[in-house]
């Protein structure tokens, strides 16, 4: 298995509960490496790139307005087999059809309001990564 990275969106709802603390905790306690860190406000071009996949939707507006409904904080975790580890620790999408002991299942609301967004696939991890961070915000220890 191979060292991979992925971005982390601890969305609105996250920090706006207050369930920062939680997510990072059990991100790190599954041994994930936090590499980067930083809270930020999204831009309608960050938005529009990152969800480009349902820009041209009629929902996306609801996407874009939740997710600059407050600060969200962006991490870049690395682990062995990190993509599918998170996104096992997270759950379906759809937090009403996550599990109890997942992210979701035991955070999350629905499709929207589902704690954070974690990269799909090691080169989208790559692409997401460099999109929200800068080579000098990732750090090796």
């Amino acid at each position: 298995m191979s060292t991979e990275r992925s971005l982390i969106l601890l969305k609105p709802d996250t920090v706006k509960k207050k369930n920062c603390g939680e997510v990072i905790k059990r991100f790190e306690a599954a041994g994930f490496d936090i590499r980067g860190c930083k809270m930020m406000s999204l831009s309608d071009e960050i938005l529009a790139e990152h969800y480009s996949h349902v820009a041209d939707k009629p929902f996306f507006p609801e996407i874009q307005a939740f997710m600059q409904s407050s600060p969200v904080i962006a991490m870049v975790l690395e682990g062995e087999g990190a993509i599918a580890k998170v996104r096992d620790m997270l759950g379906p999408t759809n937090s009403q059809e996550a599990p109890e002991g997942t992210l979701r299942g035991d955070m999350g609301e629905n499709m929207m309001i589902n704690v954070c967004h974690a990269s799909d696939s090691p080169e989208n991890g790559e692409i997401e990564v460099a999109r929200f961070f800068d080579e000098a915000e990732i750090f090796a220890y």
